[in-house]
């Protein structure tokens, strides 16, 4: 069986990019390594059984990614309740991007950017 592991996103700063997750979004940090075959550091993050991976270049420059139309790529963040996805929003001080937006019977989302501008989809499913 295959399925899907986990999505991974370039990091500029990895204690900020981690604090970002954590401590705004509520992830869990799983583990946080270097590799220097690969001349890489990252961090596996988790919510809900969902992973996320950060990954810092050691050799390379990061390029950090402009944000516009369509959105793409982004993670997105399954929530029950838009409402408390807003207030989250608020309370952590986040730039809201876009949304909330609606297709009246399907669902309700929004954008955000984290510090890297690597987006971010709160999404709620209202067929479901």
């Amino acid at each position: 069986m295959t399925r899907l592991d986990h999505v991974a996103v370039p990091v500029s700063d990895m204690d900020a990019a981690i604090a970002f997750y954590r401590d705004k979004l509520g992830l869990k940090l799983l583990s946080r390594e270097i590799d220097p075959k690969e001349q890489e550091e990252f961090a596996f993050l988790e919510l809900a059984g969902g992973r996320l991976e950060l990954l810092k270049s050691l050799a390379q420059p990061f390029h950090r990614p402009a944000v516009q139309p369509p959105y793409c790529p982004h993670v997105a963040l399954r929530t029950d309740d838009m409402a408390a996805a807003v207030r989250l929003i608020e309370e952590q001080q986040l730039t809201l991007i876009k949304g909330p937006m609606i297709i009246e019977g399907q669902a309700t989302w929004l954008y955000i950017a984290d510090p890297d501008n690597n987006l971010i989809e709160f999404v709620q499913w209202l067929d479901r």
